[in-house]
């Protein structure tokens, strides 16, 4: 059976102020209802000024994901009852969006998108053990950008990579910060083709999209399987049990009732603004990727990776400019990314900077290190903040040169007769065992491929 899936991506946008008044958008671990004032909690005559610069961002996000900009744009009232929405309706955008008929690429499918609008994010309800709800305002008014998608997604998993792709994007466009909890969150409408559409509300995460979606697959799989019809709703993912459960029957347009808002006049934009707005793009992750291939030799895969974030691309551009770009793509890939991830800690957050992997990547080259000893540093600089030369030297990671591996192997061969006995009986797998325990000897300080080499050319002596 043909998925069709299309997705429907609410994205807080990084701005000091909210949509529609000053007050401050860094509300996380505030108090609730302490970034509020009487515009964003709905007070009788107040009324919206508008922050001129989310039309800027959003137009930015409309160029880089190919999208048509409107000249003239309304703002709509959106009209539901929730307890976390204080005037009864939502401000947003309808029949006039910001910008549409986009296209972005997804594993060499393009995924068209219909809209890019800009609303109002509503309050937050914290729910108490099924006893009571409570209500923080704090979020209310926040200024989001919803990217709606055509029905082009095929799969979970391809539908967790738009999700990827638009946050690298708008996070090089420098108007996204996808670090903060709750600063993308997603609806996803999904059908078997020839059935009724359902609507997944309220998804926080990549990984909770792909899950959500292959639930659902699977549950209208089976009801088709069985005859039954699948209905046409609204239907609620549960994080902990993987599971959805159905909340409401699906809203149609008409039951918002939408109409423009009376108190915002028309916005209008041109096109020297929006050619001005074009060429201050950046390089997008993509184009990076593709001259990080061609200037610095590396492999398409270290590319993917060395820019899924841009901090983390600049950070090793800065380093390749000093020391070998492939040796630092390898470590910067393999090793040092692999260490902020366990630690759950984003490069521009770390202990680590560009001198000091310089600095340690310097030593591996010029062989005062083994591969061993650049490791522990990395683990050592993340953790305790201290100097790369420093933790040489207090920990005894100098590189131990040749001619001092050979009086060690010579020990260790001497110590292990029954080991050199087995491998004049064929048993090859002995020279591991000594490499072993000659690394042990040096506390990993002797180079693997020198150790292996004089072990093996010691005991083809005794032959």
């Amino acid at each position: 059976m043909d998925v069709l899936i299309g997705l429907e991506i609410h994205v807080q946008l990084k701005t000091k102020s909210k949509l529609f008044c000053g007050c401050s958008t860094d509300y996380r671990d505030s108090p609730p209802n302490t970034h509020t004032c009487p515009t964003c909690l709905g007070h009788p005559g107040t009324l919206p000024k508008l922050n001129k610069r989310v039309i800027d961002f959003g137009i930015k996000a409309g160029l880089a994901f190919n999208c048509d900009i409107s000249k003239k744009m309304r703002f709509h009232r959106k009209n539901y009852f929730y307890p976390d929405l204080p005037k009864g309706y939502q401000i947003t955008q309808y029949d006039t969006p910001l910008a549409k008929k986009g296209k972005i690429r997804v594993n060499g499918n393009e995924v068209r998108v219909r809209r890019i609008h800009i609303e109002e994010d509503p309050g937050r309800l914290v729910h108490k053990k099924h006893r009571f709800s409570l209500v923080d305002y704090n979020r209310s008014g926040i200024p989001l950008l919803e990217i709606v998608t055509e029905p082009d997604i095929s799969s979970p998993e391809e539908a967790k990579k738009l999700l990827l792709k638009i946050r690298e994007t708008l996070e090089y466009l420098e108007i996204f910060d996808g670090s903060l909890d709750g600063s993308m969150r997603c609806d996803a409408n999904i059908s078997l083709k020839g059935g009724k559409r359902v609507e997944v509300k309220n998804i926080s995460s990549y990984k909770g999209a792909q899950k959500a979606l292959a639930y659902e697959i699977t549950r209208q799989k089976n009801l088709i399987r069985r005859g039954k019809d699948v209905e046409r709703e609204t239907r609620h993912f549960d994080e902990a049990q993987e599971i959805t459960t159905a909340m409401r029957k699906k809203e149609e347009e008409h039951d918002y009732r939408y109409f423009p808002e009376p108190d915002l006049p028309l916005v209008k934009t041109n096109e020297k603004k929006i050619k001005k707005i074009k060429e201050s793009l950046p390089e997008l992750p993509e184009e990076k990727r593709e001259r990080f291939v061609k200037e610095f030799g590396i492999t398409s895969d270290q590319a993917v990776s060395l820019t899924s974030s841009l901090d983390f691309a600049n950070f090793f551009e800065e380093v390749a400019e000093s020391v070998d770009p492939e040796l630092a793509a390898s470590w910067s890939t393999d090793v040092l990314k692999g260490e902020l991830n366990y630690r759950d800690v984003h490069i521009s957050e770390s202990n680590i900077g560009v001198g000091e992997m310089i600095d340690i990547l310097n030593y591996l080259s010029a062989d005062k290190i083994t591969e061993k000893g650049a490791t522990h540093i990395i683990r050592k600089v993340l953790d305790n903040n201290e100097k790369p030369s420093e933790i040489m030297k207090k920990d005894d990671l100098r590189s131990i040169d040749e001619k001092n591996i050979k009086k060690i192997v010579k020990k260790v061969i001497d110590e292990n007769q029954d080991a050199v006995d087995d491998y004049k009986k064929g048993k090859k797998e002995v020279v591991n065992y000594l490499v072993g325990q000659v690394m042990k000897e040096t506390k990993g300080r002797a180079k693997p491929d020198i150790t292996n080499q004089v072990v093996k050319d010691m005991l083809e002596e005794n032959l």
